[in-house]
């Protein structure tokens, strides 16, 4: 991987020529903006609303594309786990404030919040992970990671999947499975108190957890080693951030209107959200496994996973006490099964240390039996 060109360039064209979506991104807002009322006014003609839906989604995935690129640039300058978890935490920024829009927006869907992270669980647990492992292994018979670092994962994952999305569906409350306020304090605190725990672990004592020099990445040689400061690329990534927070909430306009007036099914929220949050740490997931850096790419969808149920659900909770949104945690009947089968899978893939071309196409029938459920409901 290069680094950033146009950081280095002295010149301001090939600045802009480097990071002209940025432009797109601001002129996008502003459109919204300053036509909201006209550009939304025409959702029931199925072409304008096309091309509404399109641009927006375009628009924020670019977007947070441009967001990985430049986290992939600090991590490149901050090595791991630092660089990996600067990308997660902005990932998962834009996953809260893409949920929060939805849900705030339209009319009440408990059940968005549940169906995003269950989506977001099963696109990288499954499809992500399936296709890093399939690809990685093409040219070679296997590939390594640390272990250590994917059993920290995993040790935090399980529970805190387990405490979100399968006990609320067995503890019904007076409100149904809706949890309580003092069950949404205790998960809550129980949620962030772990991840704190596991960050202080990665970025602590134990950081050598998630680190694997035993691959020889292919590209090494390739490209001389990134140099320069490390704010321009910190800057870039916030300022292409900004525009998210507006146009996410645009979004959630076109989403509510195929839920509530076209009556799609109310998981179609939570899918796009997951779509939007998991790509573009699969691309660069996966490129990082093709590069034979397998351990960049456990990094990558093991610590999204966590830190969207870690961050993502004493959000949601925060956010339905304070506008009196209830939200519904518990997974019911096929989902339910397929989040413990993907468990189950995940955990004896990444048992070993060392992970083969079987693996991959394992995940990737799991996430095809996913796709296959989200159109038999």
């Amino acid at each position: 991987m290069t680094d950033g060109p146009a950081l280095r360039a002295v010149g301001p064209s090939s600045l802009i020529r480097e990071e002209w979506f940025l432009g797109v991104s601001v002129v996008t807002s502003l459109a919204f903006l300053a036509f909201q009322e006209q550009l939304f006014g025409r959702l029931a003609d199925p072409l304008w609303f096309s091309v509404v839906f399109v641009w927006l989604f375009a628009v924020v995935l670019g977007s947070a594309l441009s967001v990985v690129r430049h986290a992939d640039h600090l991590a490149e300058r901050l090595k791991e786990p630092y660089g990996t978890l600067i990308l997660t935490l902005a990932i998962t920024s834009i996953e809260v404030m893409a949920i929060s829009a939805v849900m705030l927006h339209g009319e009440n869907n408990p059940t968005l919040a549940r169906d995003t992270l269950f989506a977001v669980v099963m696109i990288i647990l499954n499809g992500m992970v399936g296709l890093s492992l399939l690809l990685g292994a093409w040219r070679r018979p296997e590939q390594q990671h640390n272990l250590q670092g994917a059993n920290a994962y995993l040790g935090v994952i399980v529970p805190l999947a387990t405490l979100s999305l399968v006990m609320p569906t067995f503890l019904a409350g007076p409100d149904g499975q809706h949890p309580s306020a003092p069950r949404q304090l205790i998960l809550g605190i129980i949620s962030v108190g772990l991840y704190a725990t596991f960050l202080f672990l990665q970025a602590g004592r134990h950081r050598d957890y998630f680190t694997d020099d035993s691959n020889r990445h292919e590209y090494h040689g390739e490209h001389a080693p990134p140099r320069g400061p490390v704010w321009p690329h910190a800057i870039l990534l916030f300022a292409y951030m900004a525009p998210v927070v507006f146009l996410v909430e645009q979004l959630a306009r076109p989403i509510d209107y195929i839920i509530e007036t076209l009556h799609a099914p109310t998981a179609f929220g939570g899918v796009v959200m997951a779509i939007l949050v998991a790509t573009p740490e699969a691309i660069s997931a996966v490129r990082a496994s093709i590069a034979n850096n397998l351990q960049r790419s456990v990094n990558i969808f093991l610590g999204s996973v966590l830190s969207t149920i870690g961050l993502t659900v004493p959000a949601m909770l925060v956010i339905s006490r304070l506008y009196g949104h209830p939200v519904k945690l518990g997974l019911e009947h096929g989902d339910l099964v397929m989040l413990l089968l993907t468990l189950a899978v995940s955990i004896i893939t990444f048992a070993s240390g060392r992970t083969h071309l079987m693996q991959g196409a394992v995940h990737l029938v799991l996430f095809l039996a996913y796709v296959l459920l989200i159109f038999q409901q």
